[in-house]
């Protein structure tokens, strides 16, 4: 995990009023008569220069990036663009550290990507002025795809031969990883820099990424960052970084999507098996408030589960029609949060932390397995019980 120290440095008297401070993310020098400072006063305790929000997100992110670059002597950044919210962000943040001409965007086109993401991404490299280029990767899976298909593999003491299988699902990662390991890699090493890792703290929780494909780069800027703040962010980046919209707002319109095959397809309106507007605020009770299936199952069957969480009211009702699909929806990510989430997480890029609780060393791994309490398998029971009769 990267950290950055935000500045905000307090000097109290010894009648603990706030005597003075300093600015966030800036570096300042300030002179303090001690002497004076400790006198009684019946003065109102000196303003402190904090900001909050996705204002204090923003200038945490641009200082750490800067700062981590200028610490391992890089100043050349590329970006695998796809047309999506996550990589419109990354790209924009680089471009205001480095400036447009030493951030190289690459669009990675297969047979799923769409027309729209395409032009897109074409439209965001065009606003922000950065070296741009399409480097079509399907030639180079189908030829992967062949050899591992094509390829025996001889079993000597049977004298015999077996091939391989690639599902539809190694063929999705077949492609994150060419993009990656192959393409953003070995432009990185061409022109001296490093390359991103895209990804939010949603997909990171649960592995919904590909590792050695797009979990990987030098740094996931926006690792600390849940999906709904990443939309934040691009909006803040709009209306206050650039002044105009720079990221267009089909970007911001658009379903999140991988686009790794046909059941992805953005112009079908399919996209990711993650709800953000109610995976989000579940992901970050796991992550950030140590919340279990067990209290989750008490909250649904109490009635008071999106206020718990802090998701829209009548969301759960609308996404699970019964306890069945809520527990099987729950089942599902808990097992990947604690199971092969765990597995990638500490193979992951260092994350540039933001939050309270970024993973890393403020977020402990133990590769101990899924597990569910006495309590949580007791309501399970009750609850499918009930819906059965």
């Amino acid at each position: 995990t990267i950290y950055v120290f935000d500045g905000n440095s307090l000097v109290y008297n010894r009648y603990g009023a706030i005597m003075d401070s300093c600015s966030p993310f800036t570096q300042e020098l300030k002179i303090i008569e001690l002497a004076k400072a400790n006198k009684p006063v019946n003065t109102e305790p000196a303003p402190v220069k904090r900001n909050g929000g996705i204002k204090a997100v923003y200038e945490a992110l641009h200082y750490g990036v800067s700062k981590f670059l200028q610490s391992i002597n890089v100043n050349k950044v590329v970006i695998g663009l796809s047309g999506g919210i996550d990589s419109a962000v990354t790209a924009c943040l680089y471009t205001k550290v480095l400036g447009p001409k030493n951030v190289y965007l690459v669009n990675m086109p297969s047979v799923y990507n769409s027309q729209t993401t395409k032009a897109l991404s074409a439209r965001l490299a065009q606003n922000l002025g950065c070296m741009y280029a399409i480097i079509p990767i399907q030639e180079a899976v189908d030829y992967t795809y062949n050899q591992l298909t094509g390829t025996p593999f001889k079993v000597f003491d049977e004298g015999s031969e077996c091939k391989v299988t690639v599902s539809s699902f190694v063929l999705e990662n077949i492609q994150a990883r060419d993009r990656s390991a192959r393409i953003l890699a070995g432009i990185a090493a061409a022109v001296g820099g490093v390359f991103t890792c895209n990804g939010n703290k949603s997909e990171i929780t649960v592995g919904y990424a590909t590792l050695y494909g797009d979990l990987t780069g030098y740094m996931a800027a926006l690792g600390d960052l849940w999906k709904h703040q990443v939309y934040e962010l691009a909006e803040y980046i709009n209306d206050q970084v650039f002044k105009k919209q720079v990221i267009p707002q089909e970007i911001i319109n658009l379903v999140p999507s991988a686009e790794l095959s046909s059941e992805q397809n953005v112009e079908q309106g399919k996209g990711d098996p993650l709800i953000y507007p109610y995976h989000d605020y579940l992901f970050k009770a796991f992550m950030e408030h140590r919340v279990t299936p067990e209290e989750i199952l008490n909250w649904y069957a109490e009635g008071c589960l999106e206020e718990k969480l802090g998701c829209r009211p009548g969301l759960v009702s609308t996404l699970f029609p019964n306890p069945r699909a809520f527990i099987e929806d729950l089942e599902r990510w808990w097992k990947l949060y604690t199971g092969m989430g765990v597995a990638k997480r500490i193979q992951a890029p260092p994350i540039l932390a933001v939050s309270r609780r970024a993973y890393g060393s403020e977020h402990r791994e133990a590769q101990n397995g899924t597990y569910y309490t006495t309590g949580y398998l007791r309501l399970k029971k009750q609850l499918l019980s009930i819906q059965d009769e």
